[in-house]
């Protein structure tokens, strides 16, 4: 396109043009492919990031932000016409103050990194999705990611006190601040948390940090049936007992992490629960025993106990790769894992998974279950070949049926993958179903004010 000289002009040697270095940006690690960009813009300070949106506002063009790439409902996907500006450059951290109990960190910041720095503080950043190791500051602040840690530490949204973004017309804001509490009129911050990058850029991030926890002991529970899981978690929390995490796996993950992991689980299990409880060193005994007691009041196959850090971290990174791991399971190298991502209170844990059972039956899918049980986070990882339409329209068919039984249930459709592509119809099905059609519209209204050209990652989230 003639725009792209220019651009050359404005931002030389930061502009990618070739097909091979494009297609890359084409997918994330969702199921979606989406267009060739026009270009990858790869810029390494704010200046830049000003002049591309100038530009880009001027002329109408798309632009889509871009992180680690792992966005699973296809956040990052470009769609026709785009610029894709990669927020790889961008990976400083900034300052850590652990008086004040807060880190600067870019964007293009790795997790994992951003916690192996912290670590000489004793120091960490809690949230932890289970793509950490690429996941980025800006790819998370983004989708408002969860993870393993969000039963205790909340999402992403409780960790954020500020922010710097690049707005649509090149313009730049600074929200929040460096102090752990502030009123002073609109929550700014909160506004792009979550946005996925249809509202602006994020350049600068300024991240509330905590005490690495004293001690953790972790407990192995193996069930029977799903919904002895979904009480023994609805259990421990109405006792007071906040699991640091808790997750559970059915048979179908145990055996693909048995394959890739060479991780044993008991053969006459079909779901296991980790939980993770956290104290100082002088409870942490205590804590585990009323922990155990509750897990074994639903008649778990087997337990194990332990607080070897070793053996924790093992089962840690094997979770984390479950997603990965769960490829293994393929019936054919034609089929994808697609994850399907709902939430709903730990009280309705039981009757939910009870419900997805039947639902996997009855759509005749094969679905692997596991997730974040201690804050209601289900996933369902459906086994699919996207080219065979009948299957891919019974998937379809699985996620809406689900997403209607999370909002029956007082949930929600998406928990911590965000909205992309993927999720669109079933955020207008949920405000259907919850007489709430007026904050979608508020949602498209305030899209319309921040971006009246509507250029910042189109098609995402909802369409104008």
């Amino acid at each position: 396109m003639d725009f792209v000289s220019e651009l050359k002009n404005i931002l030389p040697g930061k502009v990618i043009t070739q097909k091979e270095r494009k297609m890359p940006y084409t997918a994330d690690a969702s199921y979606f492919t989406g267009n060739e960009p026009v270009a990858v813009v790869i810029p390494d300070s704010v200046e830049e990031v000003k002049k591309l949106m100038k530009f880009c506002f001027s002329n109408g063009i798309n632009v889509v932000p871009r992180g680690g790439g792992t966005s699973l409902t296809g956040s990052s996907v470009p769609m026709k016409n785009s610029v894709v500006l990669s927020m790889s450059k961008f990976d400083k951290v900034l300052e850590v103050r652990p008086e004040n109990m807060y880190a600067i960190a870019e964007p293009g910041v790795r997790l994992d990194d951003l916690n192996n720095g912290l670590k000489k503080f004793n120091y960490f950043y809690p949230p932890d999705p289970a793509s950490s190791v690429a996941a980025t500051v800006g790819g998370s602040i983004s989708t408002n990611a969860g993870g393993l840690r969000a039963s205790t530490y909340g999402t992403t949204k409780n960790w954020v006190l500020g922010l710097e973004v690049v707005l649509p017309d090149g313009s730049v804001i600074n929200t929040g601040g460096r102090i752990l509490k502030i009123s002073a009129g609109y929550d700014l911050t909160a506004l792009f948390v979550g946005a996925e990058g249809t509202l602006g850029v994020i350049t600068k991030a300024i991240l509330k940090i905590w005490p690495i926890p004293e001690a953790i002991g972790r407990m192995l529970a193996y069930y029977d049936s799903i919904d002895k899981v979904g009480k023994a978690i609805a259990k421990m929390k109405e006792l007071g007992i906040i699991p640091l995490i808790a997750e559970f796996l059915d048979r179908i993950t145990m055996d693909s992490l048995e394959r890739t992991r060479k991780i044993e689980f008991p053969k006459e299990a079909r779901f296991a629960l980790i939980v993770d409880v956290s104290s100082t060193i002088e409870s942490i005994k205590d804590l585990m025993e009323k922990t155990k007691k509750i897990l074994e009041e639903f008649q778990p196959v087997s337990i194990t106990v332990t607080t070897d850090p070793d053996e924790m971290q093992k089962v840690y990174e094997a979770r984390k790769g479950a997603y990965s791991s769960l490829l293994s399971e393929r019936n054919n190298e034609n089929e994808r894992v697609i994850i399907g991502d709902i939430v709903v209170p730990a009280s309705e844990l039981p009757v939910t998974l009870l419900e997805a059972e039947n639902q996997i039956k009855a759509h005749g899918l094969k679905v692997a279950l596991f997730g974040h049980i201690a804050d209601g986070n289900i996933h369902m990882n459906i086994y699919a070949d996207l080219s065979d339409k009948k299957q891919m329209d019974a998937v379809d068919s699985f996620q809406s049926t689900m997403g209607m039984i999370a909002v029956k249930h007082g949930g929600s459709v998406s928990a911590e993958h965000g909205i992309g592509i993927e999720k669109k119809g079933l955020l207008e099905m949920q405000s259907r179903e919850e007489n709430n059609e007026d904050e979608l519209l508020l949602m498209k209204n305030i899209k319309k004010l921040i971006d009246p050209k509507n250029i910042m990652n189109g098609g995402k989230i909802f369409d104008l």
